[in-house]
């Protein structure tokens, strides 16, 4: 089962109405378009998942409400996407980094790295870049070796290690730490063989992932 033109023509005119009882009219809609697809794509992907970190609960019942919390959103009901995130059980409070696929009226996001990192983790994660870590010569290697993602993190103004070469200075000067991959075109988002695209690209950063959680492993 895939994503098609219905599946994104319908996150956008939910969103339109905002409305619950417009949404309660076409719930099974939601459910048949929408919810679906990407249970079956989670389920597609869990054996390349489960490969890169045996310890990554694989849990379609996580997939992301589409409702806002109101607490935050008081003037809107719905949001416009819905996404699931690949990532060990958290704690309370703990930013895990993890693999995430995300669709929306938008189009589609897949990568791998954190929602929000903690400081702890940032510091963590420069550490093992200034060492000169293995699991960090891996990680940048893989990301440069391919085409697809992006790393996403807000900058700081100014660097704070203006001693250091550009390339290292992308990743040290960073708030949070990821990398993405959005597209809106129809050709990949509604293919029959998108899990697998996935689980392709997947594969190529799994050496990132393994860098966020060594960093995990020594964050204090």
């Amino acid at each position: 089962m895939s994503f098609t033109q219905q599946s994104i023509d319908f996150l956008f005119e939910n969103r339109l109405h905002d409305s619950r009882e417009w949404f309660g009219e076409h719930k099974q809609d939601y459910q048949r378009l929408v919810v679906e697809p990407m249970t079956a794509l989670i389920e597609e992907l869990a054996p390349t998942i489960t490969k890169i970190d045996p310890l990554i609960e694989i849990n379609p019942k996580r997939i992301s409400r589409i409702y806002r919390d109101m607490r935050l959103h008081p003037d809107s009901i719905f949001r416009d996407h819905i996404w699931y995130t690949f990532s060990r059980v958290r704690e309370q409070f703990q930013a895990l980094p993890g693999f995430y696929f995300s669709v929306g009226a938008g189009g589609i996001s897949y990568g791998c790295g954190y929602y929000c990192a903690s400081a702890k983790s940032m510091q963590a994660l420069r550490g093992l870049i200034l060492a000169g870590d293995d699991s960090f010569k891996a990680a940048f290697s893989a990301v440069n070796r391919q085409k697809t993602f992006e790393l996403y993190g807000d900058l700081y103004k100014r660097s704070k290690f203006p001693e250091q070469p550009p390339e290292i200075r992308d990743w040290l000067d960073r708030k949070s730490f990821g990398l993405s991959f959005d597209t809106n075109d129809p050709a990949i988002m509604f293919s029959d063989s998108l899990a697998k695209r996935v689980a392709g690209d997947f594969k190529k950063i799994a050496p990132f992932y393994d860098f966020c959680m060594k960093a995990e492993s020594t964050a204090k």
